[in-house]
């Protein structure tokens, strides 16, 4: 027998899952809730609300309708903020420009997506004077200034825009639609090629907000994020709808802070001033914090912070939770919306020593609710829960993206057999927490046998010398590859440990960890810089092209 469907009265009404519904809890309990800009720039949630219907109108009036894309080229800001909402509930599709790219990848991004409107931030006008004539579908600029006089401009403005929300009549009847409609669109960092077009619906967007906030409420103490935080994204808004957070935050109706470009002492004053309580970021990031003189004397009790883009040492672990800090993983990928998982801790967990606490929030952690999320071979059969079994994570959840704009065979090898395929190496334990242990393109293969990068840089990241350290594959005549440290030393122990004190250390931990018998053919290279994504991830791929260079 068929499934039967329910029907619906003729006067009902559908509810489409719709990015506008996010903001029916915040209006009606947090009205009066802030929303600042580097404390300079206050807003209510109810002028929030007045401003995106100031956005919306004044868009419209520069010609954008329901399938237009209108990109954003701007640091972390309210006006980033109005923009996640008005653009994609008037139906139009906001396109979130990585500025860390280099201007001719820009300049693919835009013409690729098919831009119609670009809203630019005048610290970027010289990007935009480079790749101007050269932008096949824009329509209009919109300049964004924090500075009260007027840069000069390599386009014509049709507008600045706080000058063209005042002009703009705040009531816009933001309308219903299918809730399947595109609402958002942005490119990885394309460190093989051009950048890929990752789209999220509005459906995708309201779901993956609901699964991670249900997640991090649901823990009762450690990780927990709920309506008394202050929330501070330290992970750029241009990056996976800044994970998600800022879509949380206003719908938990939450006191926000947007710090614009990160600087160490703007956010080290802000976390102090505004009280943040709960932020996520890369562990780049982090360390930039923690590493500003002003950061030494800076309580920072309390606050819970998500590391995630790439591997968290278990020594970082360590280190904050000296500071007081709550720091945990999270797992996803620009191509899953991204949340996946939460390394949250039990209460139980919490009476550990720090070091045992640290193993649990490095891992991977839980996956949400909605997702299903397996270890496979190589015949996509599931692998042993043991902690052991090492395979490919592949995951279904209702957030993840369907497909890479106007690249279907792309799309369909991130989806062969039915779910979308991370190229990352983990395994699950006993109580069903994951753990990465490598990308499939970063496996070190020696003498035939995987040997995990992110285990060994795990363990030298404890030596007390090391500031940040990646460990690469290099080709080797006996052994085909062998594991290469890649270690940036604090500047205060510069010169008084070497190369072989950190690979003999390394050595003795890895035979005492139990990991791959072939970790030990370490070699150690000390380093004056390591190779980063344009969102803070480690480029293995460069560093692995000319390793000897970053010596210099």
């Amino acid at each position: 027998m068929p499934v039967k469907i329910v029907q619906s009265t003729a006067s009902a009404y559908q509810y489409p899952l719709l990015i506008k519904q996010l903001l029916l809890t915040p209006l009606a309990t947090a009205p009066e809730q802030t929303i600042t800009y580097q404390g300079r720039v206050r807003h209510t949630y109810s002028e929030f609300r007045q401003r995106i219907g100031r956005l919306a109108n004044a868009l419209a009036g520069l010609g954008v309708e329901a399938g237009s894309t209108v990109a954003v080229m701007d640091w972390d800001s309210h006006r980033y903020l109005e923009c996640y909402f008005a653009v994609p509930m008037m139906g139009a599709i906001i396109q979130t420009v990585n500025v860390r790219l280099s201007p001719e990848q820009i300049l693919y991004t835009l013409n690729h997506a098919e831009a119609d409107i670009l809203l630019v931030n005048s610290e970027f006008l010289p990007i935009l004077a480079a790749i101007a004539d050269r932008l096949q579908t824009v329509k209009h600029f919109v300049l964004l200034n924090d500075e009260a006089s007027l840069p000069q401009a390599p386009v014509s403005f049709a507008g600045e825009y706080e000058a063209l929300l005042a002009a703009a009549d705040e009531d816009y009847e933001f309308p219903d639609f299918d809730e399947n409609a595109q609402a958002s669109v942005f490119y990885t960092t394309g460190t093989t090629g051009d950048p890929k077009g990752v789209y999220f619906s509005h459906r995708q967007l309201v779901l993956h907000t609901l699964g991670v906030a249900v997640a991090a409420g649901a823990s009762r103490t450690q990780g927990r994020l709920h309506r008394e935080d202050v929330y501070m994204p330290l992970t750029p808004m241009f990056h996976v709808h800044a994970w998600g957070f800022p879509y949380i935050a206003t719908m938990l109706g939450v006191k926000q802070v947007y710090p614009g470009r990160y600087q160490p002492d703007l956010l080290c004053r802000l976390i102090a001033d505004e009280g943040v309580t709960f932020s996520h970021c890369v562990p780049t990031i982090l360390h930039l914090v923690l590493s500003h003189p002003h950061a030494k004397d800076l309580d920072l009790s309390g606050w819970k912070l998500v590391i995630g883009g790439s591997a968290m040492p278990e020594a970082m672990a360590i280190a904050a939770h000296k500071r007081g800090i709550d720091l945990f993983t999270g797992y996803g990928m620009s191509e899953t919306c991204p949340v996946l998982s939460l390394a949250h801790l039990t209460d139980a967990d919490l009476q550990l020593p720090p070091e045992q606490q640290a193993v649990l929030r490095a891992k991977t952690g839980l996956p949400l609710p909605l997702v299903d999320l397996r270890i496979v071979d190589q015949d996509m059969q599931d692998v042993a829960h043991d902690g052991k079994a090492t395979g490919e994570v592949v995951v279904r959840a209702p957030w993840l993206t369907q497909g890479y704009l106007k690249s279907p065979a792309a799309a369909e090898e991130l989806w062969a057999g039915g779910y979308l395929h991370t190229s990352d190496i983990g395994n699950i334990d006993q109580r069903g927490y994951v753990k990465i242990t490598d990308r499939i393109k970063d496996v070190i293969k020696v003498a035939g046998e995987w040997t995990s990068s992110l285990q060994i840089e795990d363990i030298i990241a404890k030596h007390e010398a090391v500031q940040e350290v990646a460990v690469i594959g290099v080709p080797d005549p006996k052994w085909g590859e062998r594991p290469l440290a890649l270690v940036l030393l604090k500047p205060e122990h510069a010169g008084e440990v070497s190369e072989h004190v950190i690979r003999n250390y390394a050595a003795h931990a890895i035979e005492a960890a139990g990991i791959s018998r072939y970790g030990i053919l370490l070699q150690v290279s000390f380093v004056k810089r390591l190779l980063k994504t344009s969102v803070g991830k480690m480029n293995k791929r460069d560093m692995r092209a000319d390793p000897d260079a970053l010596r210099e």
